[in-house]
């Protein structure tokens, strides 16, 4: 999708520079070298900046992007729908688009999560998830039931309820006291098993990091655990699969103790992982689901929280509300994009597609552990990490100040210059996350690896 359209990159970094606030960034970009990369246009699984330069997207925009750039008919569908009814809320009424996507939704889930209630984005469906399975205990009579689970370095979202899900400590220093009530248990990253004090094999590592959470809601006491958090892959920390049989043990334990189980699938829902939801791809069922971000391919913001039956009984008769939401929930042009890029997904097997390749992708990007810095690839889907380190026999990572030099003095930028949009990041140990578009195949893995190999060449020697 061709643009004639030409832009003053001068003026736009002036204005940039006088009032835009980046989120997740340093403001200080704005007034170093040329100041903050514009990108202006994309087509499939490229982007171009102000410039007219072109850049693989390898992140999807971040992680949201499914269905490729430039997609005429998701415009299109926006266009239709506003032209009809731009706007009307779902407090107490209903418009068509919301309710045919709630039963697209529900058809695609697994078990009897059969309700949905949406957002506009996927901090709001974590929060709505928080809030809801309080009320939820307080509706069975048993309202010392609040506290929540989560994973170490697990990210679900910036609200006040959402950073206490959250187990990044320098996402919440500064904005303390959050909403109190979240608990951290050990995540799935398998590569720093031995450093969590674990030895053994991948599975029995599984089985060792869900019975951390039955430890804690021991310790906490079942009687005060709300809901347990998790994503199927954790982004946060550079993309953490679960090991075999861990999720099936995490569902146990949450049946055994009365405990909500939260698939929070705002990045792994919709392709990323080959399924709808990821759950079905490691075969669990949760009590809720939250998603977002590809679920329109991010042509217009949408969010959802889809709840069981069971967890929507107690609000479905008498004079019960659920007293939360938000003005632009459910908004009738997102959802048509939304039922518009679902059709896309089912129509040309994007799922399929992710499954098949899969598999290529991941081999192709570990042809790169040959590079003394890349320490471990892992992954699903079309979802990998690439850890970097300083010692692949010893598995020794980078310090504070080296990975600063690392990350942000030489690979983000690098990357971007030699062509590729993703992700270098150290929320955890150092880190490179890639996340395309679902449309790409070998051709593109090829391309990415080779990018990725001159890049990384490069930074080793500079260390």
């Amino acid at each position: 999708m061709a643009t004639s359209k030409t832009y003053d990159n001068t003026a736009l970094q002036e204005k940039a520079r006088d009032h835009l606030w980046m989120h997740f960034a340093r403001q200080s970009v704005m007034t170093e070298g040329d100041g903050v990369p514009i990108i202006v246009r994309g087509e499939g699984h490229h982007i171009w900046d102000s410039s007219g330069k072109k850049y693989i997207d390898g992140l999807s925009g971040l992680f949201v992007v499914n269905a490729g750039h430039g997609r005429e008919r998701l415009a299109e569908a926006a266009a239709r729908q506003a032209k009809e009814l731009a706007f009307f809320p779902i407090w107490s009424y209903a418009h068509p688009s919301a309710i045919e996507l709630a039963d697209r939704l529900a058809s695609y889930a697994p078990g009897d999560l059969n309700r949905v209630f949406f957002s506009t984005g996927g901090g709001e469906a974590v929060e709505t998830a928080f809030k809801l399975a309080k009320q939820y205990w307080k509706l069975q009579g048993r309202p010392t039931k609040h506290k929540v689970i989560s994973r170490a370095i697990a990210y679900h979202g910036t609200t006040q309820g959402a950073l206490a899900i959250t187990g990044l400590p320098g996402m919440k220093e500064m904005f303390e006291p959050v909403t109190p009530g979240g608990f951290r248990v050990p995540n799935t990253n398998y590569y720093r098993a031995a450093e969590m004090g674990f030895t053994g094999t991948e599975e029995q590592f599984g089985l060792w990091a869900a019975n951390r959470i039955e430890e804690m809601i021991l310790f906490e006491g079942p009687e005060t655990v709300a809901a347990v958090f998790l994503e199927p892959v954790q982004n946060s920390g550079g993309c953490f699969p679960p090991p075999p049989g861990y999720f099936q043990r995490v569902r146990e334990i949450c049946d055994t103790y009365d405990v909500l189980l939260v698939s929070d699938e705002v990045i792994c829902a919709f392709g990323r992982i080959g399924e709808w939801f990821a759950c079905d791809a490691y075969g669990y069922v949760p009590d809720m689901i939250t998603c977002a971000k590809a679920m329109t391919s991010g042509y217009a913001p949408a969010g959802a929280t889809i709840v069981s039956d069971r967890i929507y009984e107690p609000f479905s008769h008498g004079s019960v509300s659920f007293p939360h939401g938000y003005t632009f929930a459910g908004h009738p042009v997102s959802a048509a994009v939304a039922l518009e890029n679902l059709d896309i997904f089912e129509e040309e097997g994007l799922n399929a597609r992710v499954r098949e390749n899969s598999p290529l992708f991941r081999a192709t990007l570990e042809k790169l552990q040959d590079l003394p810095i890349v320490g471990d690839v892992r992954g699903d889907g079309y979802f990998f990490g690439i850890e970097l380190v300083k010692d692949a026999a010893t598995r020794e990572t980078f310090n504070e100040e080296e990975s600063e030099r690392l990350l942000r003095g030489f690979l983000s930028k690098a990357l971007y210059d030699a062509g590729l949009y993703c992700r270098a990041d150290d929320r955890g140990d150092p880190v490179i996350q890639l996340a395309p578009p679902l449309t790409i195949g070998p051709a593109e893995f090829d391309e990415i690896e080779q990018i990725l190999r001159g890049v990384l060449t490069e930074a080793w020697t500079k260390l």
